[in-house]
């Protein structure tokens, strides 16, 4: 695949202003910007090159933003990691929720201020993976090892993809195994100063428990401490 020096973002609108505005001001801020207007479009410049980002409409003709979002994380380990963010006329906590459910990073709602989304933007390409980083040593649970130097969470048959977000929380509670911290902390430590809140966390820890636990219903490992937050149990 292609690959820029420059951050690469990928643009996915149906709506051809609103697209072009977009990779006009994003461009103008640094960017290599290549732009989509379905996800039809969207799959076939996936195919072809390497992108840090996708900034991606949910209400699209044909398959969705948010059914993109899941097609995705089930793809090839590339794809699976790539940070979304998920634009929407739609403000319904239960529709945001869905977006992050299906695997996105954030969610943005239409209209916004371009400042906000390169804001936005930045929060999450701080937090994304960075193979650089080194914090601490291999946390070992059940079947799984968690490396944070990588983001890397394996087994001995399988390696999880962490999306970006997950990535973030799982290094947060790595770097204090058996400690538990409140959704407060982990807001701050993930989040990279995004305004998230907790109940993204849940959600994000909800994701986790189902890529790590044998009945993620019942966790062993990522554990909610009543009243207080989540602690993540070594062996």
């Amino acid at each position: 695949m292609i690959r820029s020096l420059a951050p690469h973002i990928l643009v996915v609108d149906d709506d051809t202003r609103l697209r072009r505005l977009l990779e006009r001001y994003l461009s103008e801020q640094g960017f290599v910007v290549a732009t989509a207007r379905s996800a039809k479009d969207a799959r076939a410049k996936l195919e072809s090159l390497a992108f840090d980002l996708i900034v991606l409409d949910v209400m699209m003709p044909g398959e969705t933003g948010v059914e993109l979002t899941r097609a995705l994380r089930h793809s090839d380990p590339d794809k699976q990691a790539l940070p979304i963010l998920l634009l929407t006329a739609k403000g319904e906590t239960d529709d945001r929720i869905e977006g992050l459910e299906s695997g996105a990073d954030d969610y943005l709602m239409k209209p916004f201020e371009p400042r906000e989304l390169l804001l936005r933007i930045n929060a999450i390409l701080r937090r994304a993976p960075k193979p650089q980083e080194a914090e601490k040593k291999e946390v070992r649970f059940g079947a799984w090892v968690y490396n944070p130097d990588r983001d890397e969470l394996r087994s001995e048959t399988e390696v999880q993809v962490l999306t970006g977000m997950e990535a973030a929380l799982m290094r947060a509670l790595a770097k204090m195994p058996g400690k538990t911290l409140s959704r407060e902390e982990l807001v701050e430590q993930s989040a990279a100063g995004q305004a998230i809140n907790d109940r993204t966390i849940d959600v994000q820890v909800t994701r986790l428990r189902r890529k790590i636990e044998v009945d993620a219903k019942n966790p062993r490992y990522l554990v909610t401490v009543r009243g207080e937050g989540y602690c993540l149990r070594p062996d």
